[in-house]
């Protein structure tokens, strides 16, 4: 499959969601929802100072990977899109670079449970393969984080595995971590990528 030229066209629009690059200004509007419990219990950082965390997150690295999800003009989460180097021998590595992405997914608690994550997930899914012409697309979560690999499942990613207490939890305890993935091959074979148009046809 060959990239869009052009890349992305934003916003993104869906059904319900408009999906554009996030700017500095949406930045202490995500601290609200990032630094609530049953957010940050499972983000890499638990934010507490709402100014350290726009700091961070303006910096060009960081703001270039992360898009605003709306609702009605509303900012309901935010997603998290990353292009990454493929492992690959000296000789091929060329081949390799940025021929893949981690993905991530931030739904403020008070818009949960109305799909918007799944929404969005495809639609991201979409940009990585259809206009950033990507082969391989991953995300990881805690096992028990079963809210975010279920939207993993539902948005076709397959589980490549799951580490026994790899990771370290901010409450001291060591947990296991899931990894999912997707090719560009099975994703055009799917529902969502055989029909793919110019805006995405999405499964809620």
């Amino acid at each position: 499959m060959t990239a869009n030229p052009s890349g992305p066209r934003w916003p993104v629009i869906t059904p319900r969601l408009t999906i554009r690059p996030a700017e500095a200004e949406d930045l202490p509007r995500m601290f609200e929802y990032r630094r609530k419990p049953e957010v940050a219990q499972w983000m890499t950082a638990q934010p507490t100072d709402v100014d350290a965390f726009v700091e961070r997150l303006r910096q060009p690295e960081h703001l270039a990977a992360t898009f605003a999800v709306e609702q009605g003009g509303a900012l309901v989460g935010d997603l998290y899109l990353a292009c990454q180097d493929a492992w690959a021998q000296q000789e091929v590595e060329e081949l390799a670079r940025d021929t893949q992405a981690e993905i991530g997914y931030v739904i403020a608690p008070e818009f949960a449970g109305r799909g918007y994550a799944s929404e969005a997930v495809a639609a991201l899914l979409r940009i990585c393969f259809e206009d950033l012409g990507l082969r391989r697309v991953v995300a990881e979560c805690f096992a028990d984080n079963t809210a975010s690999w279920r939207v993993m499942e539902k948005a076709g990613m397959r589980r490549e595995g799951r580490s026994r207490q790899g990771s370290l939890h901010r409450s001291g305890r060591w947990l296991d971590d899931l990894r999912y993935a997707l090719l560009a091959e099975e994703w055009r074979a799917s529902p969502a990528g055989g029909s793919a148009v110019a805006e995405p046809r999405l499964h809620t």
